[in-house]
């Protein structure tokens, strides 16, 4: 089981933060802490359940806090306040080893930079993670080999980052994320750097991959079709707050208000 939850999630950016979070509750916006305290709210009040095996994205337009949400998952943000519970363990909590050992076996990543080391060659790349953790050679070639074949390079495992194109590179970052099986995998943004025609072939990619990783799927865009293609459920952010849940459907027929309204194209 690896059901997420995001349990009344506050980061506030600056000094102050326990005062930001008081304001917050008395109602002044994230604009006006911004021009009167200089602080920036980049999460206000968060709370969201993600359900075990659940594909789910989270989507915004840029400064929603879609990025900042996710990273608290991992570690590389610490909330000003709140939980994050994985299988009821709050990972706020975990510090050095026990962070450490739950980055490499809980949950992988998968960024909108390929982050690629150009030095190594795609087997290798792609291996990287489990080496690190420790495993034996024979387990890093058996799984590294399993996953290049199932992001459809195989062919390529001799082959560098420099000679392959933004969405091969992007295949051979899924591939290293997907061969440390961990059970919950993030992709922030990860087809956004990418033109159109690729983005779209990735996307089709992860939607064939849907039934074979068998995880939990943390998916942040700005892009409504892509959210709409991949979504089991969805969240639409807005300056730091939580405006809606539900499936694509349920978004698109009943918009919470008139931001997602717009959002969707609703009644335009």
């Amino acid at each position: 089981m690896s059901d997420v939850v995001f349990k009344n999630i506050y980061k506030i950016f600056g000094d102050k933060e326990l005062k930001a979070m008081e304001l917050l509750r008395k109602g002044k916006t994230k604009k006006k802490l911004l021009e009167d305290d200089k602080l920036v709210v980049g999460i206000n009040n968060i709370s969201l359940k993600i359900k075990n095996n659940e594909f789910f994205v989270i989507m915004g337009l840029s400064g929603s806090g879609k990025s900042t949400l996710i990273r608290h998952l991992n570690g590389l943000i610490k909330p000003t306040a709140g939980k994050v519970l994985v299988d009821k363990q709050d990972v706020t909590c975990l510090k050095g080893q026990e962070l450490l050992n739950f980055r490499r076996h809980k949950v992988s990543m998968v960024f909108q930079k390929f982050g690629l080391l150009p030095h190594k060659n795609v087997l290798e790349n792609v291996y990287y993670g489990l080496k690190i953790r420790g495993e034996s050679k024979e387990e890093c070639l058996k799984k590294a080999n399993k996953w290049i074949e199932v992001v459809g390079l195989s062919g390529y495992e001799k082959s560098y980052p420099a000679e392959l194109s933004g969405g091969m590179q992007q295949r051979v970052g899924l591939a290293r994320a997907l061969a440390t099986e961990t059970d919950i995998l993030v992709m922030d943004e990860p087809f956004s750097a990418l033109d159109p025609l690729i983005r779209a072939e990735m996307q089709n990619v992860t939607l064939d991959l849907k039934e074979k990783m068998k995880k939990t799927v943390i998916f942040v865009t700005h892009d409504l079709d892509e959210a709409i293609k991949l979504a089991d459920r969805m969240a639409i952010l807005k300056d730091g707050e939580l405006i809606q849940v539900g499936t694509p459907s349920e978004i698109i027929s009943n918009p919470a208000d008139e931001y997602v309204k717009s959002f969707v194209g609703k009644d335009k």
